[in-house]
């Protein structure tokens, strides 16, 4: 249905879409463009173009373009939800699942899920009835990512992540035990010169910086870290561990090797979105949003500490031998007994 919008008094010249723009914030410029485009604004009942002048007292009729389907399938596949309402949800990925349909991708994207699973409750993004994706997480990383379902929400989003003010943590098993704590790793990150599939850290990159602590370790073998990221950057926190000396576990990528004291090695990376914290994109609300560890993770820090105990066991016995059992002598000597 067409809407009606007079202009302010006192506004003598403005282009007409900044003047819809202003006064309808929750449509995109994006939104707005394509209005003007398919002649959806009038002026007089006159069509008119986005340059078009407007001053105090003129009346704008203008009608939002259809939303066009979007060209992929919707396929119903299980999701885990942590949150959702009409404007966003927040999903805990499996492993193995990739967010955005590629050219080598099938229909098993995160993507193909979200189009089922919020089938008639998705707006316009971009003219396209489509999720709006605003952070990635890899392939093999499980965890939280939030999706937007409408334009304003995915714009409000999308901001939060560009200004960092959003908070990410994430959980790590990594090859090996940092010697400190914690400690902070601010160092830029690049394309590899020569394996293109493959990132790098060094001069002349994207700056990226990562917050570690460790939480928990396993003898010499591996240690838990919770890394905090403050930009977003590809494999950010799989480089930058792999510039620390200790690569995620189950990441060859990035230099892992499987521990041969391990009898089950990963056969994913072991990193893990585990808390989010944002803004709600319309009502401003705090969001802390956590996904809990999957099965095959908390079975490697099972394994794990079942390896450190082992370890810590055998060094004990090699510090501290057993005595030597004493052979058995004669009987006591009292003195009424006759010795001759």
């Amino acid at each position: 249905m067409p809407e009606t919008y007079i202009v302010p008094e006192g506004v003598r010249r403005l282009r007409a879409d900044k003047a819809l723009a202003l006064a309808f914030p929750d449509h995109s410029r994006t939104a707005l463009q394509r209005a003007f485009d398919a002649g959806l604004v009038t002026a007089g009942g006159t069509a008119i173009k986005r340059d078009h002048e407007v001053a105090g007292g003129d009346t704008l009729e203008f009608a939002m373009p259809d939303t066009t389907p979007a060209a992929l399938r919707a396929v119903d596949i299980p999701l885990d939800v942590l949150f959702e309402d009409r404007h966003l949800l927040a999903v805990n990925k499996a492993a193995g699942m990739i967010v955005h349909p590629g050219a080598a991708t099938g229909e098993d994207t995160l993507v193909h899920a979200l189009l089922a699973h919020c089938a008639g409750s998705l707006s316009g993004i971009g003219g396209v009835e489509r999720p709006g994706i605003v952070h990635r997480l890899d392939k093999e990383t499980t965890g939280v990512i939030v999706v937007a379902k409408n334009d304003k929400a995915h714009r409000a989003l999308a901001d939060q992540f560009a200004t960092r003010t959003t908070t990410k943590e994430y959980l790590a098993l990594v090859s090996g035990v940092p010697p400190l704590l914690s400690g902070t790793i601010d160092r830029a990150i690049s394309r590899h010169p020569t394996h293109r599939h493959r990132m790098t850290v060094g001069e002349g990159g994207k700056p990226a910086r990562t917050d570690w602590e460790r939480v928990e370790a396993f003898g010499d073998i591996a240690a838990l870290l919770r890394c905090r990221i403050f930009t977003g950057r590809t494999h950010q926190i799989r480089v930058h561990l792999k510039s620390l000396g200790h690569p995620i576990l189950g990441d060859a990528l990035y230099g892992w090797k499987p521990d041969e004291r391990m009898a089950k090695p990963p056969e994913r990376v072991m990193l893990h979105a585990e808390h989010l914290v944002i803004a709600h994109p319309v009502s401003g609300k705090e969001l802390d949003l956590r996904a809990p560890l999957p099965a095959d993770f908390e079975a490697q820090v099972a394994q794990l500490r079942k390896l450190a105990v082992a370890a810590a066991k055998a060094r004990r016995s090699i510090a501290t031998p057993a005595k030597p059992r004493k052979k058995p002598g004669p009987p006591a000597y009292h003195e009424h007994e006759d010795r001759t």
